[in-house]
């Protein structure tokens, strides 16, 4: 599930790790909940996301709210180019501890890095921010495409894990495979 506030790119990003595609110069707000599915390929494995897109507005807030309960995963995105999209970060992650499960995988993203001249909220921000609670992290750009793939490839594996794992097999490491894999210097560091 992709929560954040209206207009940080949760829409652009799901088109863009669904269909490839970048939705250059279009602003349509989302209404309640759109969903996409894709399946991925995960260490030989098929994976089926099924992709929930939650409207950042205010007046829809409790409709996601009934959302977050089923939710295995949320992708939680702030504007780096709207720094108050970042400061609002905080308030959502208190809606998430309050009405998503308690073992949910989360991950934050700062996305729209390929508008680097009105960059707002510098990556090390984010960084703090996600180190604070304890959450892997990355900057993406839905338009460059920028650690999309990556996104959204980590939180299946980590799915996978959860369900498939058997005892003798390594625990796969979120942080360290976002680490690991990031592109552009836009990981993370310990």
């Amino acid at each position: 599930m992709l929560v954040g506030d209206s207009g940080v790119g949760k829409t652009c990003l799901l088109v863009r790790f669904k269909d490839g595609a970048f939705l250059a110069g279009t602003f349509i707000s989302t209404v309640g909940i759109d969903f996409r599915n894709k399946v991925l390929d995960v260490d030989g494995t098929k994976v089926k996301l099924q992709m929930w897109d939650t409207a950042g507005q205010e007046r829809f807030r409790s409709v996601t709210h009934a959302y977050y309960r089923d939710a295995h995963a949320l992708l939680l995105l702030y504007d780096v180019t709207n720094k108050a999209s970042f400061d609002n970060i905080q308030d959502w992650l208190s809606e998430i501890q309050e009405h998503a499960q308690r073992d949910v995988v989360l991950m934050l993203l700062g996305n729209k890095v390929d508008s680097t001249h009105e960059r707002e909220v510098k990556r090390e921000d984010g960084e703090k921010l996600a180190k604070e609670y304890g959450l892997p992290f990355m900057e993406t750009s839905a338009k460059s495409g920028l650690n999309v793939d990556l996104a959204f490839t980590a939180i299946a594996k980590e799915l996978k894990q959860r369900t498939t794992k058997a005892p003798s097999e390594p625990r796969f490491r979120l942080h360290e495979y976002v680490k690991r894999e990031g592109r552009g210097g836009s990981c993370c560091r310990p």
